[in-house]
């Protein structure tokens, strides 16, 4: 099945080993007309493009969205709160901050990112196939949402964070929003220019979803990654907007127990989107990487250190106790089931984003900021707390989504440190790949590589 769905992304673009990951041009065995003449092929492709985002090029295997995007940043965003124990050269130079431009996990997640966009440009570019006017809108906004949402993903890593007084002139990644093509090269667009592409696509896909999708993307789903934008900005009253849409409206809701978050492996109420890993197809390299032997993992490549422990304001707070210990490491009892789906947007982190937007912005929409906090921590047995500040609303984000490829983004955009460095140090901003500049002279290196 995982061949069926790679097929029609092999048959329109070529090993990106040889070509240039920003135009992945056709193979000449199959033209490019003959594979997208259809609807059901555009379709075909678009499916393809879901298993490109979780299992990337088949060339090399993995993807960004398999865990291993959430596990780079949980590494790259390390302070004190977590070990590395494993063996990977790549991973243990993110974990010490010591990348060079030639950094497998750099390499491949710019790989992968422009060979998602690639059929995503090419679903775009063909939706003249479509007579049905709902499947039309349903397949571009899936389209747009997940180049939206990689693109977002991609710029939180090549560039430095957003500024919210604005001047963001500084390097992004190149906008591409054509079918492949070898004679164009692209040079870097600004991290403003990426942000505003990045709203654009996902205020459309918001627009054409519909409001359920199964398990793939639905209008809820680009709405979340709005509000996410959104914070990641600093713009909190259109952050607080977005996730107040998503609780409300949505119709998901929150697990009355915190470890029945992640003890599925399907989607549970509080998941708002999630690539589907099972038995046949897909590796959950969350679990490869945190779990130990038994549950389907390396052992504890990825443990978690006192000071992560040290956060928790109460012994009783089941977020805090939830783990187990294996071979002396204590693991995160979150990613233990191998085949569960990569979750990806969760209902709590919504209420989050609200709740601290509501707060910077001295507003109660949909719940008083307290209020919010408190119902969180209530699920989780931990106490009430009496009053908020900004610096406990962002504890309550690592507490809750301690390990799920947050902080590395959450102290950029409050511009912590990170493991002794500034949050704009250059160390905490991937290389463009050497690959890519070798084939595009136009790709400007980052300072420092």
């Amino acid at each position: 099945m995982k061949f069926l769905k790679f097929l029609i992304l092999i048959v329109i673009f070529s090993n990106i080993s040889c070509e240039n990951e920003l135009d992945i041009e056709p193979q000449q065995s199959v033209s490019t007309e003959v594979a997208t003449a259809t609807a059901a092929n555009i379709e075909a492709i678009l499916t393809g493009a879901y298993d490109s985002a979780r299992s990337g090029d088949p060339t090399f295997g993995g993807g960004n969205y398999d865990g291993d995007l959430a596990n780079i940043a949980v590494l790259y965003g390390n302070t004190d709160q977590i070990e590395w124990n494993g063996t990977f050269a790549n991973l243990r130079e993110l974990f010490n901050k010591e990348l060079d431009n030639v950094n497998t996990s750099a390499n491949g997640m710019w790989r992968d990112a422009y060979l998602l966009f690639g059929a995503v440009n090419t679903v775009l570019a063909n939706l003249d196939k479509f007579e049905d006017e709902d499947q039309k809108n349903r397949v571009e906004g899936e389209a747009m949402f997940l180049r939206g949402l990689a693109y977002f993903d991609i710029i939180r890593l090549y560039g430095q964070q957003y500024n919210a007084g604005g001047g963001n002139t500084q390097l992004g990644v190149p906008i591409v929003l054509d079918p492949p093509s070898l004679e164009r090269l692209v040079p870097r667009n600004s991290v403003e220019e990426v942000y505003t592409q990045i709203i654009q696509d996902l205020t459309s896909a918001y627009s054409k979803l519909p409001d359920t999708n199964g398990d793939r993307a639905d209008k809820y789903a680009a709405q979340a990654v709005l509000a996410r934008v959104y914070l990641q900005q600093g713009n909190y009253a259109a952050a607080r907007d977005a996730a107040d849409d998503v609780i409300q409206n949505s119709g998901h809701s929150l697990m009355p127990d915190f470890n029945a978050v992640f003890d599925s492996d399907d989607n549970t109420a509080e998941s708002i989107f999630s690539f589907v890993v099972n038995t046949q197809e897909g590796t959950n390299w969350h679990v490869v990487h945190f779990a130990s032997e038994a549950l389907g993992g390396r052992g504890g490549d990825i443990s978690i250190a006192q000071a992560y422990i040290d956060k928790f304001d109460s012994a009783a707070d089941e977020r805090r106790n939830y783990t187990y210990t294996d071979g002396g490491l204590t693991l995160s009892s979150k990613f233990v089931r191998q085949f569960a789906n990569t979750q990806q947007i969760r209902l709590a982190e919504m209420h989050l984003i609200r709740a601290e937007s509501n707060f910077r912005e001295g507003t109660s929409t949909g719940q008083a900021p307290l209020a919010e906090i408190n119902a969180l921590r209530a699920r989780s047995s931990a106490p009430a707390l009496g009053a908020l500040t900004i610096d406990l609303i962002l504890n309550e984000r690592e507490l809750e989504l301690g390990f799920e490829g947050f902080v590395l983004h959450d102290y950029k955009r409050t511009q912590r440190n990170i493991g002794g460095l500034p949050y704009n140090d250059n160390k905490l901003v991937f290389p463009v790949p050497q690959q890519a500049r070798d084939r595009n002279d136009l790709l400007e290196q980052n300072p420092g590589y």
